[in-house]
């Protein structure tokens, strides 16, 4: 396959997940989609269809193949060092009162939406399985990554680690992993009225998530962003990508492993982000403005990483 060929194979995996996200835009500028139905939706998928997808796609694994507790480890390492390494940025390159959002916004990938649409556009059910095992540990380390920077940049609030602890237990999307793990692992069958109601229920997921993540765009936040925005869009569509990827490589990952890590690893700010700042009295204007730079980033930077790593033959 020549360069030209590749780089529409990849066009073909990522523009299908951006294009969504664009008429997502398109549909509450129109007033088609507003407020109430973009937070019904979200919650709708969080709570309800992304659970299903995800078990119903690692009980149709094979766990022999896609259950892989070195790449987990592997995943949880390079999170830390690329949350260490945004924490040694932004002290040396942010204002204090603007470290945590810049912190969290560096390193927290919005995986489960688009990470995942893209895992799926790429590898199929194999993608969706592999990256639903790599959402347990995005879940742990991402929220308590966050809490413990936007935590020491606001004196005077401290984290309940007890309730945090707490949500992160109850989370939809863990609940769904542990609990299709022993289902896969006994190879036990689901009735076929149910495996095929619940594939309904599941289908919406990543259309519905996408155009969701599409109405929270805001560019008129984005005009109004400054250089520190710029920064950090590039720790985290650029920077942090290229150097776990290329550290997952040099580990001996390849193929399905080391895309959809790469995949994780490059996807846009999470908007999960915006909300927890919000609350842990974080800057929210300058998180919402790193979530939207690197959305509309994500389009290009994806797109040429995964054309970069099929040119080189090791996805």
């Amino acid at each position: 396959m020549d360069l030209g060929d590749l780089l529409l194979d990849s066009l073909d995996i990522t523009l299908p997940v951006f294009v969504m996200v664009f008429v997502g835009y398109l549909l509450r500028r129109f007033g088609m989609l507003g407020h109430d139905f973009v937070t019904t939706a979200s919650r709708l998928v969080f709570r309800g269809s992304m659970p299903v997808m995800i078990f119903l796609s690692i009980i149709a694994a094979d766990l022999d193949t896609t259950l892989n507790p070195r790449m987990l480890g592997f995943f949880a390492a390079a999170t830390l060092g690329g949350f260490l390494l945004s924490w040694w940025w932004a002290h040396h390159r942010t204002d204090i009162a603007d470290r945590g959002a810049c912190i969290q916004g560096a390193f927290r990938g919005n995986c489960g939406i688009v990470g995942l649409a893209l895992a799926a556009g790429m590898y199929g059910e194999a993608g969706l399985s592999t990256g639903g095992l790599l959402l347990g540990v995005v879940i742990l380390t991402y929220n308590a990554f966050s809490v413990i920077a936007l935590a020491h940049y606001r004196p005077g609030r401290h984290a309940d680690w007890r309730s945090i602890l707490g949500h992160i237990l109850r989370n939809p999307l863990i609940l769904a992993v542990f609990t299709a793990l022993p289902v896969a692992a006994l190879d036990l069958k689901l009735p076929g009225w149910l495996a095929t109601s619940g594939d309904y229920f599941a289908s919406m997921t990543l259309p519905l998530a996408l155009l969701c993540v599409g109405a929270t765009l805001s560019l008129r936040a984005l005009r109004r962003s400054g250089w520190i925005t710029v920064e950090t869009g590039l720790m985290k569509m650029v920077v942090l990508p290229a150097l776990a990827t290329g550290a997952a490589r040099l580990a001996g990952f390849e193929g399905r492993e080391l895309g959809v890590m790469f995949l994780f690893f490059a996807s846009p700010t999470a908007a999960a982000a915006f909300v927890m700042a919000k609350a842990m009295g974080g800057n929210a204007v300058l998180t919402a403005n790193i979530i939207a730079l690197t959305t509309l980033m994500a389009s290009v930077t994806i797109t040429l990483g995964a054309f970069s790593l099929k040119a080189a033959g090791v996805i």
